[in-house]
Protein backbone atom coordinates (compact mmCIF):
# COMPACT_ATOMS: atom_id res chain seq x y z
CA UNK A 1 0.00 0.00 0.00
CA UNK A 2 1.40 3.35 -1.28
CA UNK A 3 0.30 6.42 1.39
CA UNK A 4 0.78 9.76 0.19
CA UNK A 5 -0.21 13.16 2.73
CA UNK A 6 -0.37 16.54 1.43
CA UNK A 7 -1.71 19.15 4.02
CA UNK A 8 -5.20 17.68 4.65
CA UNK A 9 -5.73 15.27 1.39
CA UNK A 10 -4.74 11.69 1.90
CA UNK A 11 -4.42 9.25 -0.35
CA UNK A 12 -3.96 5.64 -0.35
CA UNK A 13 -3.49 3.36 -3.53
CA UNK A 14 -3.88 -0.76 -3.05
CA UNK A 15 -2.32 -3.59 -5.02
CA UNK A 16 -4.50 -6.69 -6.12
CA UNK A 17 -3.28 -8.69 -3.61
CA UNK A 18 -4.21 -5.82 -0.92
CA UNK A 19 -7.47 -5.38 -2.17
CA UNK A 20 -7.97 -9.71 -2.29
CA UNK A 21 -6.62 -9.54 1.30
CA UNK A 22 -9.52 -6.80 2.47
CA UNK A 23 -11.72 -8.14 0.69
CA UNK A 24 -11.00 -11.47 2.95
CA UNK A 25 -9.74 -10.32 5.95
CA UNK A 26 -11.71 -6.68 6.30
CA UNK A 27 -8.57 -5.45 6.35
CA UNK A 28 -4.85 -4.63 5.48
CA UNK A 29 -1.99 -2.49 7.09
CA UNK A 30 1.40 -1.00 5.91
CA UNK A 31 4.03 0.15 8.36
CA UNK A 32 7.27 2.30 7.81
CA UNK A 33 9.51 1.70 10.85
CA UNK A 34 12.03 4.80 12.51
CA UNK A 35 15.06 4.54 13.93
CA UNK A 36 14.58 4.05 18.01
CA UNK A 37 11.86 1.46 17.09
CA UNK A 38 8.72 3.26 16.19
CA UNK A 39 6.50 3.12 13.37
CA UNK A 40 3.51 4.57 11.43
CA UNK A 41 1.31 2.01 10.54
CA UNK A 42 -1.72 3.21 8.35
CA UNK A 43 -4.71 0.69 7.83
CA UNK A 44 -7.52 0.49 5.45
CA UNK A 45 -10.68 -1.09 7.43
CA UNK A 46 -13.96 -2.10 6.91
CA UNK A 47 -16.40 -0.97 9.25
CA UNK A 48 -19.90 -2.24 8.84
CA UNK A 49 -21.10 0.34 11.55
CA UNK A 50 -20.42 3.64 9.82
CA UNK A 51 -22.76 4.69 6.55
CA UNK A 52 -19.37 7.10 5.05
CA UNK A 53 -15.65 6.73 4.47
CA UNK A 54 -13.40 8.11 7.69
CA UNK A 55 -10.21 8.17 8.79
CA UNK A 56 -8.49 8.46 12.30
CA UNK A 57 -5.16 9.17 13.27
CA UNK A 58 -4.06 7.72 16.89
CA UNK A 59 -0.74 6.30 18.57
CA UNK A 60 0.92 6.06 15.46
CA UNK A 61 -2.00 4.89 12.91
CA UNK A 62 -4.04 6.36 10.47
CA UNK A 63 -6.54 4.03 9.88
CA UNK A 64 -9.11 4.34 6.74
CA UNK A 65 -12.64 3.10 7.51
CA UNK A 66 -14.88 2.26 4.76
CA UNK A 67 -18.57 1.48 5.22
CA UNK A 68 -19.10 -2.58 4.44
CA UNK A 69 -21.31 -2.32 1.46
CA UNK A 70 -18.91 0.69 -0.16
CA UNK A 71 -15.94 -2.05 0.42
CA UNK A 72 -18.12 -5.00 -1.12
CA UNK A 73 -18.79 -2.58 -4.18
CA UNK A 74 -14.84 -1.81 -4.51
CA UNK A 75 -13.30 -4.89 -4.26
CA UNK A 76 -15.94 -6.89 -6.51
CA UNK A 77 -16.17 -4.66 -9.28
CA UNK A 78 -14.27 -2.42 -11.74
CA UNK A 79 -14.84 0.68 -9.09
CA UNK A 80 -10.92 2.32 -8.75
CA UNK A 81 -11.72 5.19 -6.68
CA UNK A 82 -13.25 5.87 -3.04
CA UNK A 83 -13.60 8.83 -1.84
CA UNK A 84 -14.56 10.88 1.39
CA UNK A 85 -14.31 14.50 3.30
CA UNK A 86 -14.81 13.71 6.80
CA UNK A 87 -15.05 17.03 9.21
CA UNK A 88 -13.04 18.54 11.62
CA UNK A 89 -13.04 21.25 13.60
CA UNK A 90 -12.15 23.51 11.17
CA UNK A 91 -12.68 22.08 7.80
CA UNK A 92 -12.51 18.77 6.51
CA UNK A 93 -9.87 15.77 5.22
CA UNK A 94 -10.13 14.62 1.94
CA UNK A 95 -9.86 11.03 2.24
CA UNK A 96 -8.58 8.94 -0.96
CA UNK A 97 -8.39 5.10 -1.75
CA UNK A 98 -7.60 3.91 -5.10
CA UNK A 99 -6.68 0.52 -6.47
CA UNK A 100 -2.88 1.05 -7.89
CA UNK A 101 -2.54 0.70 -11.44
CA UNK A 102 1.14 0.00 -13.36
CA UNK A 103 2.83 2.84 -14.46
CA UNK A 104 2.35 3.33 -18.57
CA UNK A 105 6.03 3.40 -18.79
CA UNK A 106 7.71 1.28 -16.57
CA UNK A 107 10.18 3.12 -13.64
CA UNK A 108 13.89 1.33 -13.19
CA UNK A 109 13.63 -0.11 -9.27
CA UNK A 110 10.11 -0.92 -9.17
CA UNK A 111 8.01 -3.68 -9.40
CA UNK A 112 5.03 -3.57 -10.80
CA UNK A 113 3.85 -7.60 -11.00
CA UNK A 114 0.86 -6.72 -8.51
CA UNK A 115 -0.28 -3.62 -9.59
CA UNK A 116 -3.65 -3.57 -11.62
CA UNK A 117 -3.52 -3.01 -15.27
CA UNK A 118 -3.40 0.30 -16.26
CA UNK A 119 -6.97 1.00 -18.58
CA UNK A 120 -5.37 2.94 -20.82
CA UNK A 121 -2.11 0.50 -21.71
CA UNK A 122 -1.30 0.42 -24.95
CA UNK A 123 -2.98 3.83 -25.76
CA UNK A 124 0.08 5.20 -27.15
CA UNK A 125 -0.05 7.13 -23.38
CA UNK A 126 3.17 7.49 -21.83
CA UNK A 127 2.57 8.81 -18.62
CA UNK A 128 1.63 7.05 -15.17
Amino acid sequence: MKLRIKGNALRARLTQGEIRAFAATGQVEERTEFPGGTALIYRVRRNDKISDISVRYGGNLIEFQIPAALAERWCTTDLVTLQGTPALASGSVQVVLEKDFACLVPREGEDERDHFPHPQAGAGHERC
